[in-house]
């Protein structure tokens, strides 16, 4: 067994990503943010669908048509494949643990 809160490093110079399952078209990651956001100019344009659910922390995302979206605790949206999106801002108090499933 294993717990999504119990291994994040003390030092997190950039986000992290780990893969927790991959199976097929589908994978599940556990992202921790620690006041990280994409770089300016910078857009995920993804061949698959991903739906994340904001599991601790805060953060806002924004996509390229101008829409931002604030995330807390349990928030949780699709984001179809091929929406350019990116993250404008975490909490650098704290850690911001999503949980993304990536799917066809």
């Amino acid at each position: 067994m294993e717990n999504l809160f119990h291994t994040i490093p003390a030092d997190l110079p950039a986000e992290l990503f780990d893969t927790l399952l991959e199976s097929g078209s589908v994978r599940i990651e556990r992202i921790v943010s620690r006041g990280h956001a994409t770089p300016a100019g910078q857009w995920y344009d993804q061949d698959r669908h991903e739906w994340v659910l904001l599991l601790q922390g805060a953060a806002r995302l924004a996509f390229a048509d101008g829409r931002e979206l604030e995330l807390g605790p349990g928030d949780w949206l699709e984001i179809p494949a091929r929406q350019r999106h990116r993250v404008a801002w975490t909490d650098p108090a704290q850690d911001t643990v999503w949980l993304a499933v990536h799917y066809a």
